[in-house]
C-alpha cells in the first residue's frame, strides 16, 4: 500500500528574507521564506536573465529544494548533498561568513544552513561560520601553545612557531626559530587536529620558520 506524504502549504503571509551574494563575479539572490514556527518552507534563487539555461537550472533546484520542504523532508538530508559540489561560477564570495564557495549549489546549502538550522544539525553537516572557525582554531593553538611552553626554547622561538603554525607563510621579520626548539621536534610525526572540514597539520620540520 503507497503512503503519500501529506503536503504543509506555506501561510498567505510568511516571513523571510533574500540574500544578495556574488560569487565568482556573478551575482545571485537567494529568497528564504519560513512557517511561522520559524522553520524553512520554501526557497527561490535568482541568476542572470530569466530563460537562460543558469536561471532554469536555479529555478529547477529551487523548486525541488521547496517541494521536499512542503513534504515534510528534513533540511539537514535536502542540503547533504549540495555541499562541496563543484561547478562554475565558483570561489571568492561577498559574503563575509562564508568567503569561499565551490559552487552557488556549496554556498546555498550553506548559507541556509547557517540561517535555518540549529548550530548541533549544521555541524554534524559540517557547516561553520567563520567566526566559529576562528573560535575553534583560537581553541587549537591554546594547546599547542600550552605545550610547547613546556619545552625548553625561547620566547622568541616560541613566537616564531605560533606565527607559522597559525599563518602557514614563515615567520615575520625574518627570524628563524629552528635553533630555539628542541631537538626531539624535529623527527615529530605529523598530527592533524580537524575542525568541522578544516584541516590543521602540526608537523614540525628541521627548519619551520626560514
Amino acid at each position: 500500500m503507497r503512503t503519500m506524504a501529506i503536503q504543509r502549504h506555506m501561510p498567505r503571509r510568511r516571513e523571510g528574507h533574500t540574500t544578495a551574494v556574488t560569487i565568482g563575479g556573478e551575482r545571485f539572490y537567494l529568497t528564504a521564506n519560513g512557517h511561522g514556527d520559524g522553520s524553512l518552507g520554501e526557497v527561490f534563487i535568482q541568476w542572470g536573465k530569466q530563460g537562460t539555461t543558469g536561471a532554469g537550472l536555479m529555478d529547477i533546484y529551487a523548486v525541488a529544494l521547496s517541494v521536499g520542504l512542503q513534504h515534510r523532508v528534513p533540511l539537514t538530508e535536502l542540503l547533504a548533498p549540495a555541499l562541496d559540489l563543484y561547478c562554475v561560477p565558483n570561489g571568492h564570495t561577498d559574503d563575509p561568513q562564508i568567503p569561499r564557495a565551490r559552487s552557488i549549489i556549496d554556498y546555498v546549502a550553506r548559507r541556509l544552513a547557517i540561517d535555518w538550522l540549529p548550530h548541533r544539525e549544521r555541524a554534524s553537516l559540517g557547516v561553520f561560520t567563520v567566526d566559529e572557525r576562528v573560535d575553534a582554531a583560537r581553541g587549537w593553538m591554546d594547546i599547542e601553545d600550552a605545550r610547547l611552553s613546556r619545552a625548553a626554547h625561547g620566547d622568541a622561538g616560541l613566537d616564531a612557531y605560533r606565527w607559522e603554525m597559525a599563518t602557514g607563510i614563515g615567520s615575520r621579520n625574518g627570524l628563524t626559530c629552528s635553533a630555539g626548539l628542541p631537538a626531539e621536534w624535529a623527527d615529530r610525526p605529523p598530527e592533524v587536529s580537524r575542525v568541522g572540514r578544516l584541516s590543521l597539520t602540526t608537523s614540525v620540520p628541521t627548519s619551520v620558520c626560514r
